[in-house]
């Protein structure tokens, strides 16, 4: 299949991905109990008939739900994803001032999984059964085994409360008015520790995925052939084993950084990081529903628009791949 067909089809396939999320998303949201003038009158006090009726009224959650569903996906074609009940903003704007503090600590998450899990698949595979491959092992196990929100806590106490030598929270110091380079160098400073315990989770997966891939290439015969060449053990590794073992990781890295966007609440609340996560754990907490219907319809695209470049990086790595098939 030509690649820009593809591109297209996929687009398509998109779009119609994003329909049944709205859908699907707008009927889950809708049947949680309570709603957002419930909530709204809990925080002022007071919940007579009157003002709960003028509430709903405005936020139009009195007239029915298939009217509620026509109007909202009326407003979603034309681009509109509504406005914050909440913070009485368009919710695009809400999540455009966020997103980029998501991909940026997510970004950070992939390269220290892929750098730390690859470097580990390496010195395990040089020699399975060895104490190094046993090590490794119970390591990548442990770092899959700790939940997240668990091991966030007790870094920020290790490295934070106890060492000092690392900010507990926030995206940047607070109050300090930093430019340039060094704003920068603080963010990058922030970012450590939620960027790090995001990472471990799946730094475990691709230290198992990149030995079982190195040690099945170590047995080809264009890896004996380059051996019996005399080529340095070293250079076979990186040039011949690791090379053709890094194929199958593209596919599982696309896969995970669509777990990424969405799968980042738990460690940004821990941390106040200040992206989708918190903003969606915030908008479930306050019934802000047309805020979390906009965080799972760009949550939608992105997964599915990261799929479709894994997708495509994976049949440029792999000649032999056809797309579509």
């Amino acid at each position: 299949m030509n690649r820009l067909t593809y591109i297209g089809a996929r687009l398509i396939k998109t779009v119609l991905i994003t329909i049944a999320v709205v859908l699907l998303s707008f009927f889950l949201v809708r049947l949680a109990p309570g709603d957002t003038a419930t909530v709204m009158a809990g925080q002022a006090g007071f919940a007579d008939e009157a003002f709960m009726k003028s509430l709903r009224a405005e936020y139009g959650l009195d007239q029915p739900l298939p009217v509620q569903l026509w109007k909202y996906l009326s407003a979603v074609a034309q681009g509109d994803l509504g406005s914050s009940f909440v913070r009485r903003q368009p919710v695009v704007d809400v999540i455009l001032e966020r997103l980029p503090n998501t991909l940026l600590l997510n970004a950070f998450a992939l390269l220290v999984a892929i750098a730390g899990g690859v470097a580990m698949g390496m010195m395990a595979a040089r020699r399975p059964g060895s104490a190094t491959d046993a090590a490794m092992t119970v390591l990548s196990m442990l770092f899959y085994a700790m939940p997240q929100f668990w091991l966030g806590m007790m870094a920020m106490l290790v490295f934070s409360v106890w060492l000092g030598w690392l900010p507990p929270f926030g995206l940047e110091t607070m109050g300090a008015d930093y430019t340039g380079l060094t704003r920068i160098g603080d963010i990058a400073v922030h970012m450590i520790l939620p960027g790090v315990t995001l990472a471990l989770y799946f730094m475990a997966s691709y230290a198992r995925l990149t030995r079982t891939a190195m040690i099945e290439v170590a047995d080809q015969d264009f890896v004996k052939t380059a051996r019996a060449k005399g080529i340095s053990e070293g250079q076979v590794a990186r040039r011949h084993i690791l090379r053709n073992a890094l194929v199958p990781l593209i596919t599982f890295a696309g896969l995970q950084s669509a777990i990424l966007v969405g799968g980042s609440v738990l460690v940004e609340n821990v941390f106040s990081w200040p992206g989708v996560g918190t903003l969606a754990y915030e908008a479930v907490t306050t019934r802000d529903n047309p805020l979390l219907l906009g965080i799972f319809i760009v949550t939608a695209v992105l997964v599915s628009l990261f799929n479709l470049a894994t997708d495509i990086a994976y049949s440029i790595a792999d000649p032999r791949v056809e797309l579509g098939r």
